[in-house]
């Protein structure tokens, strides 16, 4: 077998892995998003300041933030469910150091504390938690699409090839949700204002850098024989393409569909595309094309998994659409919050429930086809990791308490509530290219080029798989490969942000 042909069977017929150690896996990153509060707060209460130098803070975020992540996706994932429980203990120990030695003025007993804590004011126009689960996704996202070609990254982790539940199966769902969040009917700007057919010419306009990465994509893997994964999206598709034609559908659906009852679409979406695949023959033409011998004659059987699959990620969008306007409604204090948190993690288990009944009766989880099991397991699982990022928070603003004056970026801004004769809007908004930091933040200088730092781990994934013998290298070299991949990517991100440079033109 050729080099090219190795590379497509080190990804091919693959069977994912559990919905436990996915669950468990989810965890990981907001325990590294409390970590690198806690260590933050810790220094402010030592020393009085901030840390203030850039070259620590990104060495900061990275190490704690990115870094324990490819260990925990490559050589630590024989423990991976231990890992939770250490980095939950290292957290627990920094938080016991930090209330022991908070200064004695702030000391009060922890009954009051808490009451005191239920009513705190929190800034209700941004929501750091959004910014921080999409950013999180497109890192995790730039983790996997390289690590998955080297040995050390467990096959089950992979993309499954027919039906399964694997990690980077999860990851393109959860791209889709993440988008769905800020999206402009979300986020109420333009097609409130204007004309719904303006708003459509102006999302139409929105989605050629989608449309133009879709085609350079195509143009270079055909143009260098790259290796590719055909049963994924197809011979001529890719994931850009989807990302642009779900964004122009939902905006089109939305457009003459009230947004408030999206999860309507959504469901009698889903559940039409799920009913055809499991009473016509629409999965066996999925699986196998239209002669049923995996034929790949005509545009349409040669990107069959492409084109058909839109159904599943359209109805994923919207939905998230409708948990994205019910999470900007205004809340405004911790028990606002709370209170949310309680219906998020009820609607995560009652989709689980739904999720399980689904593969009991029709079919299990399949990326491939998008169908109803998928699109359910997605939104309980994004609703699961986006509840863990609002925790997380929720800790970092009781910690901030603890230790007054100290701050951490992209975490809630803990203040005095504002004169009630003043009038404010009704709607949160996510944190965005606004949010006021009061140093850099490698959260912060990715979110503002997300588009751009996914496109350079693509590039720099493909000039790695060039020049490198993935396959065969040993565990010490494929770290030090993917540490060097990562800290590229988040050092230009972060020199940007530092200049304020924000590539965005549409």
């Amino acid at each position: 077998m050729s080099q090219k042909q190795l590379k497509e069977a080190f990804v091919s017929n693959l069977n994912g892995t559990s919905l436990l150690e996915i669950s468990v896996g989810l965890t990981l990153a907001p325990l590294c998003l409390l970590c690198r509060g806690l260590l933050l707060i810790l220094h402010y209460l030592h020393y009085g300041k901030p840390v203030s130098s850039r070259k620590y803070s990104l060495l900061l975020d990275f190490l704690v933030l990115v870094s324990p992540l490819l260990f925990s996706c490559t050589v630590l994932s024989p423990v991976i469910f231990f890992m939770p429980v250490i980095l939950a203990a290292f957290c627990a120990g920094i938080f016991s150091k930090i209330y022991s030695q908070r200064k004695r003025e702030t000391r009060v007993p922890f009954g009051q504390m808490v009451k005191e804590f239920q009513k705190t004011y929190l800034d209700p126009e941004h929501i750091p938690a959004i910014t921080v689960f999409r950013v999180y996704v497109n890192v995790l996202t730039s983790i996997s699409i390289l690590a998955v070609d080297f040995p050390q990254y467990p096959r089950r982790y992979a993309k499954a090839e027919t039906y399964g539940t694997g990690v980077m199966d999860l990851g393109v769902g959860a791209f889709i949700f993440g988008n769905a969040l800020v999206c402009p009917e979300v986020r109420q700007k333009s097609c409130v204002t204007q004309p719904k057919f303006s708003h459509l010419a102006r999302q139409s306009f929105a989605v050629w850098p989608l449309l133009s990465l879709g085609v350079g994509r195509l143009l270079s893997v055909k143009s260098m024989e790259y290796q590719e994964h055909t049963s994924e999206y197809g011979v001529h598709w890719n994931f850009f393409f989807t990302l642009a034609f779900v964004r122009l559908a939902a905006s089109l659906l939305l457009a003459v569909f009230p947004k408030h009852k999206s999860w309507l679409a959504a469901l009698a979406l889903a559940g039409v595309y799920q009913l055809l695949l499991s009473t016509t023959s629409l999965k066996g033409f999925v699986l196998h094309g239209s002669a049923g011998t995996d034929s790949r004659l005509g545009f349409l059987d040669a990107n069959r998994e492409g084109l058909l699959s839109l159904s599943g990620y359209l109805a994923i969008y919207l939905a998230s659409v409708q948990v994205g306007l019910w999470l900007l409604q205004r809340r405004d204090s911790v028990r606002g919050w709370v209170e949310a948190l309680r219906g998020l993690a009820l609607t995560a288990l009652l989709l689980l429930l739904c999720l399980q009944l689904c593969q009991a009766c029709a079919e299990p989880v399949s990326r491939r086809m998008a169908n109803l099991p998928f699109c359910l397991w997605v939104l309980a699982h994004c609703l699961l990791l986006f509840v863990f990022f609002v925790l997380t928070d929720l800790t970092l603003v009781f910690t901030k308490l603890l230790v007054r004056g100290s701050s951490v970026p992209c975490c809630w801004d803990v203040g005095k509530p504002p004169d009630s004769s003043r009038k404010h809007g009704t709607e949160a908004v996510p944190v965005g290219r606004g949010d006021k930091l009061s140093h850099l933040c490698l959260i912060s200088a990715i979110n503002k080029n997300q588009l751009l730092f996914f496109l350079l781990a693509n590039v720099m994934t493909g000039a790695v798989n060039i020049l490198i013998d993935t396959i065969h290298s040993k565990a010490a070299f494929t770290l030090c490969i993917l540490h060097l991949y990562m800290f590229f990517n988040c050092l230009i991100m972060y020199i940007m942000h530092a200049k304020n440079i924000v590539l965005k033109f549409w």
